[in-house]
């Protein structure tokens, strides 16, 4: 990727719902807000989650594991959309209830598209740096990882809803402090532009710097997000 520049004002105004895309004194903001921010206390699940991640892919953040992060990320939405439908099924008959239940459904379904831009455009940060992608790396390794996840989620979701939102909310505090870390430690993607591929969708930024920030930003407030349901993770 050539190193320059970029003197373009950031576009952050979305297409699709998420969160709230910033401004770029915002995001320097929240960059600071979370580096000053103790990481929350991990469960033992969620550093058995951690822990074949930092093996494979190192401690430090790096757009191949940030890709890998993603894939893993979307797999709790996707888990609460399935048991969801299940439960607008079964209290189909009761509308006030079973409307409460869609609307979560559809708060899922936005999440996990978030997270879904943040693969995609991980995804083109890696193919415009050239890096090299092997089979076990990035096809066999995030597929057992996302499958036990998923089970993990939806099987805590039935059992105790509180413990799937308090996971999920460990998992994406990790990512909102891998992101934040990795722009602290490198400087001078300050001067790469954000190329843009999705900005019809996710919005356009200064620099990747700016742009992995937003990313964390995402990650922070889907925590927010899954510690507020805790306190209500049944939909009565």
């Amino acid at each position: 990727m050539t190193v320059t520049i970029d003197h373009r004002t950031a576009t952050a105004a979305p297409v699709h719902p998420g969160p709230p895309k910033l401004s770029r004194e915002e995001l320097r903001r929240a960059e600071a807000e979370t580096l000053g921010t103790p990481r929350m206390k991990y469960s033992l699940l969620a550093q058995l989650m951690f822990k074949p991640v930092d093996l494979l892919y190192g401690k430090k953040g790096s757009f191949t594991k940030f890709a890998m992060l993603e894939i893993i990320a979307r797999v709790p939405y996707q888990a609460w959309e399935r048991m969801g439908y299940w439960a607008v099924h079964r209290h189909r008959t009761r509308s006030t209830l079973a409307k409460r239940v869609f609307e979560r459904i559809v708060e899922a379904r936005e999440d996990q598209d978030n997270e879904q831009f943040h693969l995609l455009i991980m995804e083109d940060l890696i193919d415009r740096q050239g890096l090299r992608r092997n089979w076990l790396l990035h096809r066999a390794a995030p597929w057992a990882i996302s499958f036990f996840y998923y089970h993990v989620s939806w099987l805590l979701f039935l059992v105790h809803p509180k413990w799937s939102y308090r996971l999920n909310a460990e998992f994406e505090d990790h990512a909102e402090h891998t992101y934040m870390d990795f722009v602290a430690e490198n400087p001078d993607l300050e001067f790469v532009p954000d190329p843009g591929t999705y900005a019809d969708g996710y919005g356009r930024y200064r620099s990747v710097a700016d742009l992995l920030r937003q990313i964390g930003h995402d990650e922070r407030v889907h925590k927010l997000d899954s510690l507020e349901k805790m306190a209500a993770p049944r939909i009565r």
